[in-house]
């Protein structure tokens, strides 16, 4: 099923992408003098109802979802992958994807601000971090789903390259 290939890919792909952008992070911050980021601390606590601290928040409850929300919207990046949303491109539109659920999340919460709001240097960074992420989890989403062959979406464009209006669908059984 594929479904169920994806939860575990994306599990597994979040994971890997979180584990390098957080990496990228330390190396960051390391050169730029940055702080750590107490963001999806108080995140967290406001969508479960927990107390916050008035400065830094509990590293553990950063940790948690920090890597939580990679883990959960790399299964996002594993379906794509497993109907054939392969490649650069598909982590491109990945990336924007991730950088949208953060800023849901942050603004429904009210922890953080629209990121036209922010300081353009800030801005940068927080994108260059979720392109690590987006790239890092695409990578191995598109490795983990190619074990199985080309999704539906590839098997169709092999009939013939991009979307004509005189190629019908795969059929039903193609795609499961």
């Amino acid at each position: 099923m594929l479904l169920n290939r994806a939860v575990w890919q994306g599990l597994v792909a979040g994971l890997a992408g979180t584990a390098v952008m957080t990496a990228a992070e330390k190396i960051e911050q390391r050169w730029s003098g940055r702080p750590d980021s107490h963001v999806p601390a108080r995140v967290l606590a406001r969508l479960t109802g927990r107390p916050e601290r008035a400065r830094r928040q509990p590293r553990a409850r950063n940790l948690a979802m920090h890597y939580g929300q990679g883990a959960l919207i790399g299964v996002l990046r594993s379906v794509m992958a497993n109907v054939g949303l392969r490649g650069v491109w598909s982590s491109a539109m990945f990336t924007v994807v991730r950088l949208t659920n953060d800023q849901i999340l942050e603004n429904a919460t009210g922890v953080g601000a629209p990121p036209q709001t922010w300081p353009r240097a800030e801005l940068a960074v927080d994108v260059l971090h979720k392109s690590v992420y987006g790239f890092t989890t695409g990578m191995v989403a598109d490795v983990l789903a190619a074990r199985r062959g080309p999704g539906p979406g590839q098997q169709h464009a092999a009939l013939r390259p991009g979307r004509q209006s005189d190629v019908g669908p795969l059929p039903r059984r193609a795609t499961v």
